[in-house]
């Protein structure tokens, strides 16, 4: 970390080397000194956090060098020193820019001390503040929020820089652990809506006798329990925008009462008479297929269509199987910087095991396998038995893709091999086939490798 630079701009000799001592007394301070205008000005690109200033310098006057260093180097906070207590100076060069003017006397020391101490708080402040923004766009660029380059992502990022072009309704679908609130942030902040609130709420976590409270609020009274006016999800998005995740869990009552608010663009509090003018951005996501629910009659095709506004659809990892290992890399480092632990690679066994796995629960689910990797591996390296696959429904997850019975069978006597260490004897017996018959699928399939043929 850079360490806070006070520059002391001083003519005399024994003031000069009074207020270094004083300053160098805080072991957080770096303190620098010259001894005329001219010398500050060489010295002035080092863009110090702090320059005092002492008003009469020989060579230059307070008003006239305070003036270009504002100018050249508009982050250094400059504190006039001064023998002389004249108001009307004082509040002049504040005018001018100055962030204190202190008078040379008993007390000096106390309060160069005291008003050094808030510019530092200050200047951290804006430090993090500048480091939280930087994080913020790094965190949802696209680019590096949805890693990938496979022709699916691509196409993704595509309609995405379409969304934050305009204001028009988003409608994310995806199987679940595909990333939909991460690309619904993303749409937000890269928009001109990013300095207003994203708000998000997942339906289908809310039941279903409190989710208008928690969408349009309540005023005090309104039920048991109310106690307080509350405001809700609508209102906390003014301006900005809101994500109704999950939006196909919703009830057909509840949904009555949304496409109400979307026509309409104003709310009423639960229990109260008053209507509240809305303007936000709706961004809705859900796992099944909406135009589905629509025939089904369990999802009001009007309401369908005030919240399709541009589709969005997400692939599963399975169907971008080219950005896994771009994906692993990403989590790797992740993972490594967060935790403080050094970077790790793929064997090429892990390699194949990772990108022949079918990842169910997508995204979220290699990010899982991943972390837990990370913790297991003792070396430089991520080795297969480091990584852990925990689907809970193997079948359905195969049956998602389109394939042969071959490859279906294949698929499942590597899954049974991965379960039982490899051991074709064992496996056979428990799929009934003779050794043969999974050495054949093997071999065509080039896997026959690290095989215990027990």
């Amino acid at each position: 970390m850079k360490p806070f630079h006070i520059l002391i701009a001083e003519d005399d000799n024994w003031y000069l080397n009074f207020l270094e001592y004083q300053l160098t007394l805080i072991p957080e301070y770096y303190v620098t000194k010259v001894r005329s205008g001219k010398e500050l000005l060489t010295v002035l690109n080092q863009k110090p956090d702090v320059i005092t200033l002492d008003y009469n310098l020989s060579d230059f006057k307070g008003e006239e060098i305070l003036k270009i260093i504002k100018r050249e180097s508009p982050g250094t906070e400059v504190v006039i020193v001064s023998g002389q207590n004249d108001v009307s100076t004082a509040i002049n060069l504040l005018k001018l820019g100055a962030y204190d003017y202190v008078v040379k006397n008993d007390d000096t020391k106390d309060r160069l001390w005291k008003t050094i101490g808030n510019i530092k708080a200050n200047v951290g402040l804006k430090k993090e503040v500048e480091n939280l923004k930087k994080e913020l766009q790094i965190k949802y660029n696209f680019g590096q929020t949805l890693i990938g380059n496979s022709a699916e992502i691509r196409k993704v990022f595509k309609l995405l820089e379409k969304a934050t072009q305009t204001n028009i309704n988003v409608s994310i679908t995806g199987e679940t652990g595909t990333g939909k609130e991460v690309v619904a942030k993303a749409i937000h902040y890269n928009s001109a809506l990013k300095k207003e609130p994203f708000v998000a709420i997942n339906v289908s976590a809310i039941p279903k006798e409190l989710i208008e409270s928690e969408l349009f609020g309540h005023e005090k009274g309104a039920f048991t329990g109310a106690l307080n006016r509350r405001i809700g999800k609508f209102e906390e998005a003014k301006g900005g925008t809101i994500f109704l995740d999950e939006i196909g869990e919703m009830d057909l009552n509840m949904q009555v009462k949304l496409l109400r608010v979307l026509q309409e663009r104003e709310i009423v509090r639960l229990g109260g008479n008053t209507t509240v003018k809305l303007d936000c951005r709706v961004i809705c996501a859900t796992h099944k297929n909406l135009s589905e629910l629509v025939k089904q009659g369990v999802f009001r095709e009007d309401l369908f269509y005030r919240l399709i506004g541009l589709p969005v659809e997400l692939p599963p990892l399975r169907e971008r199987k080219g950005d896994i290992l771009l994906l692993c890399k990403h989590f790797i480092d992740q993972f490594a910087k967060e935790n403080g632990f050094p970077k790790k690679t793929l064997s090429e066994a892990s390699i194949q095991k990772l990108t022949s796995y079918v990842f169910p629960g997508n995204i979220r689910e290699l990010k899982s396998i991943i972390d837990l990797a990370m913790v297991l591996s003792d070396g430089d390296q991520i080795k297969p038995e480091n990584l852990s696959f925990q689907s809970s429904n193997f079948m359905e997850s195969i049956l998602r893709e389109e394939q042969s019975l071959r490859d279906i069978n294949l698929k499942v006597v590597q899954y049974y091999l991965e379960k039982y260490n490899h051991n074709i004897q064992k496996v056979a017996g428990i799929l009934d086939v003779g050794r043969s018959t999974i050495y054949r699928l093997l071999k065509e399939s080039n896997t026959s490798r690290n095989i215990s043929q027990l």
